[in-house]
This record gives structure tokens, C-alpha cells and sequence, in this order.
């Protein structure tokens, strides 16, 4: 039954949007009417055919205020926040995904204290029940099968970075599936910033296990064995490659969970947004509007999935490549 309610639940978010036709002002009024459903824009102002495309962008990227069931409530804007670095402007106000994001990071460390606590008090020796027993199954998971297995010697260090990144990332995959709410992994500035971190750590520790003349061999790299001009003539193909690689792998973290978040509330939006499209048409818009909720329904169930399988992706990704550069080639 969740997955009506999340149908139901996107439909109410969406009504901001709608502009219901009232009561008949004139003959003009009456056949303005009937080109199609009247919208308002992001802003409240102004009038026009419904509009998919604004429609989309409205609902799925960063704004200044925060859709509630009571309607949108509009963020405040520091002055002060507001500076500009080069031909850059920088404004540190308070958006919906910065919202988000912090709501994320609340119920992350919620659940996590919570199935602490749970386990501490049932002492040791005894299973934990209930949520707390399905957290620790999954950090036994990530951290056997993920870190350990990837990472190899050391990875106890890493174990908490890789299970930070996991429920956290998860939570706000899942935030984005709830009414009213929205995925703050679905803005490329918040997975390049998680991105950027595992890469820091990365390399940061990579620099620390291997030394510098280790660390200087995952840049400047020759296949072992090859001797003479042949060594120097793969060290200048070799080099820039790996170099290179060092950033598309962090670049390949961001854009890949991004896109599969995008992507899916773009489609869900987009179903829904046919409802408007066709509510005109007597005809059909019955037959529409039962197509789109059976679809939203099944891609609700699959985003569901998609949710937990990019937060996995991601920290195994993280683990994997903290491991590569704990040793050299």
C-alpha cells in the first residue's frame, strides 16, 4: 500500500502547479478554457498553457523555497551569505536540497545512534531485534564483504567513512520518494562534493601507506619488465593516462549517481505531467490518468530498489579505490 501513497503523495505535490478552471466569466473566459489547463509558473505570476518542461524543472532542481502540504514556504536569503570569488558569484542562503541535506544527515545519525544504543544495551553475546538488527546486519555486510574485501590490510580505518557514505546517501535517495520531499543526490554540486571527499581520502592515504616515491609511481608508471627507450617511450603514454585516471574516477562517482537520480524523478514527473497534458480531452484523460498511475507505481517500486543499489555503488566504488592506491602497481 506505500507505493499508492507515494503515488498519491506526488500527485499533491504537484498541485501547486495546477490551475484548476473555475466558473465561467464570459464567453471569452470559456474558450481560453478550452485550449488546455491553465498554470501558474515557479514565481505565481502569469498565465499559459501548461507547461511539462517548467513543470519538471520546478520539482526536481534546487529552489529557494520548500513545497509542504500546506503550500511552499519560502527559504530565507542571507545578505551577508552572499560574496563573489572572480567573476563568481557565491551565495551561501539556505536552498531546499541544503534542507535536505541536513535532514539527511539528522536521520543518518538518528538511526545510527539509536541502533547503537540498542545493541549496547542488550549487552554482547545477544542479537538485536527489530531496526537495530537489520543496521547491524548491513554494517557487518559493507564491512566484510566491502572494505575488507576490497581494501585488504588497514581497512578497519576506513569502515566508518564507508558506512557514512552508504546510509547517508541512501537517506537522501529515499527522501526523494516521500511526498513532498525531494533528493538532494539529484544536484551534481552535493555527489561532486562526496566525490571530492573520497578522492581527498584516497589520495591522502594513498600518499601515507606508499611514501612519496611509491605515491609518484601510480602518476609516473612503467610496466614492469620493459627496459631502455621502451620504458621511457610508456612512461610518456602511461603518465598522463594515469593521471587522468586519478579524476575521472572521483568524476565517474559524481555523474553516476546523479544521472540515475535525475533520471528517475524525471520520469516519474514526467508520467504524471501527461495527466495535465491530456485533462482536457474528455476522451482520454480517464485512460491517461490510469496508464500513468500504473506506470508511476511500478517505477516507484524500481526507484525504490535503484535507491539502495547507488548508495551500494557508491561506497563500494569509495572502497574500491581506496584499496588501489594502498598498494602500487
Amino acid at each position: 500500500m506505500n507505493r499508492w501513497f507515494r503515488v498519491v503523495g506526488l500527485l499533491a505535490a504537484l498541485l501547486p502547479a495546477w490551475e484548476g478552471v473555475g466558473g465561467q466569466e464570459g464567453a471569452g473566459a470559456a474558450q481560453d478554457q478550452s485550449h488546455g489547463v491553465q498554470t501558474e509558473d515557479h514565481d505565481g505570476h502569469g498565465e499559459g498553457p501548461f507547461d511539462l518542461g517548467a513543470m519538471l524543472g520546478h520539482h526536481i532542481l534546487d529552489a529557494p523555497e520548500m513545497e509542504l502540504p500546506g503550500g511552499a514556504v519560502h527559504l530565507p536569503h542571507w545578505d551577508w551569505a552572499v560574496f563573489h570569488v572572480g567573476p563568481a558569484t557565491v551565495d551561501l542562503s539556505p536552498t531546499k536540497h541544503v534542507v535536505l541535506l541536513l535532514l539527511a544527515a539528522a536521520i543518518t545519525a538518528a538511526l545510527t545512534l539509536l541502533a547503537a544504543q540498542t545493541v549496547s544495551r542488550q549487552g554482547p553475546g545477544r542479537a538485536p531485534r527489530g531496526l537495530a538488527n537489520a543496521i547491524e546486519g548491513v554494517v557487518v555486510f559493507l564491512r566484510d564483504d566491502v572494505c575488507k574485501e576490497n581494501i585488504g590490510h588497514g581497512y578497519r580505518r576506513f569502515v566508518p567513512l564507508i558506512l557514512t557514505l552508504f546510509f547517508f546517501i541512501l537517506v537522501m535517495n529515499l527522501l526523494g520518494l516521500v511526498p513532498w520531499g525531494g533528493s538532494a543526490t539529484g544536484n551534481l554540486a552535493v555527489t561532486a562534493t562526496l566525490a571530492v571527499v573520497t578522492f581527498l581520502i584516497t589520495e591522502v592515504s594513498g600518499l601515507r601507506a606508499l611514501g612519496p616515491a611509491g605515491y609518484m609511481r601510480t602518476i609516473f608508471y612503467a610496466p614492469p619488465g620493459v627496459s631502455g627507450g621502451m620504458k621511457y617511450l610508456m612512461l610518456l603514454i602511461m603518465t598522463p593516462v594515469e593521471l587522468l585516471g586519478k579524476f575521472i574516477k572521483p568524476f565517474a562517482l559524481a555523474l553516476r549517481l546523479f544521472a540515475n537520480m535525475t533520471a528517475g524523478h524525471v520520469l516519474i514527473f514526467s508520467l504524471l505531467g501527461f495527466i495535465f497534458l491530456f485533462g482536457h480531452i474528455a476522451i482520454v484523460k480517464w485512460a491517461v490518468a490510469a496508464g500513468s498511475y500504473a506506470l508511476v507505481s511500478a517505477i516507484l517500486l524500481l526507484e525504490l530498489l535503484i535507491a539502495v543499489i547507488q548508495a551500494y555503488i557508491f561506497a563500494m566504488l569509495s572502497a574500491v579505490f581506496i584499496g588501489l592506491m594502498q598498494h602500487e602497481h
